[in-house]
């Protein structure tokens, strides 16, 4: 299991998922504003408020207590119920949701065993969904990072998350009626804030070793060259969605 605990605060400064994305799945998934959404691996509820800002009731299971901690001291989440678990064990009980979302999750865990946990939780034709932000490294700063990166860790990759999720959900007898699509979002931030972000890159992390800090180090160096207080950074918020079969076993 990956360890969180570290990298905690960063996640509440990375950008959110494109509003237009989660407009679109939940205009898709949803019935009406009296659904009730499973967020897995909420972390520190990014993907959650998003979905309580469409009215949706929400439980947000993740499995760190750090990240469990700040989602809970978020006051737009004051109504949202935190339960430990993880992807392939809630501990919810069946049948109860109407929609599961992974933000930015559903690489981390044992996606076979999530997907059927995911099942196990929603009702009959309830939908699954998980999406991550990726930068666009199209942008001449965003290239520039990528190129540092690989110099320093030839062997990087960024596991399944950057990955086309349909083969995997259309080979499972549990859901059908699968699609995807991506929604484009440009975000002005504050320069500080998007560099410490990049500690929640847990993926780069773990690769890098005794090379973290180095590398985060350059990514500063190299963002503050381009804006030193403010900087605009685009990413594409990508997502899949299935619809649960009716009778699940």
């Amino acid at each position: 299991m990956w360890d969180y605990t570290e990298a905690a605060s960063a996640f509440t400064k990375r950008p959110d998922y494109a509003h237009s994305a989660v407009d679109t799945l939940l205009q898709t998934a949803t019935g009406g504003p009296n659904a009730v959404a499973c967020d897995i691996g909420a972390g520190t509820g990014n993907l959650t408020r998003l979905l309580v800002a469409h009215g949706l009731r929400v439980v947000a299971v993740e499995p760190n207590a750090a990240m469990r901690r700040i989602g809970k001291e978020r006051p737009d989440l004051a109504h949202v119920e935190w339960r430990e678990g993880r992807g392939e064990a809630t501990g919810l009980r069946a049948s109860a949701f109407d929609l599961v979302t992974f933000g930015s999750s559903f690489n981390v865990v044992d996606r076979a065993s999530a997907l059927r946990e995911s099942a196990r939780i929603l009702r009959g034709g309830g939908w699954f969904a998980c999406l991550w932000n990726h930068r666009d490294l199209d942008d001449p700063l965003q290239a520039r990072i990528e190129a540092f990166i690989r110099a320093e860790l030839p062997h990087y990759h960024y596991g399944t998350r950057r990955e086309n999720q349909a083969a995997f959900l259309e080979r499972s007898d549990l859901f059908y009626d699968v699609c995807s699509f991506d929604r484009r979002v440009e975000h002005r931030l504050r320069t500080d804030d998007w560099l410490q972000a990049w500690r929640s890159h847990v993926t780069l992390r773990r690769q890098a070793g005794t090379r973290w800090s180095a590398i985060l180090a350059g990514i500063d160096a190299l963002a503050r060259r381009y804006a030193l207080h403010e900087i605009e950074v685009g990413y594409t918020t990508r997502v899949w969605m299935a619809r649960r079969v009716q009778h699940f076993a």
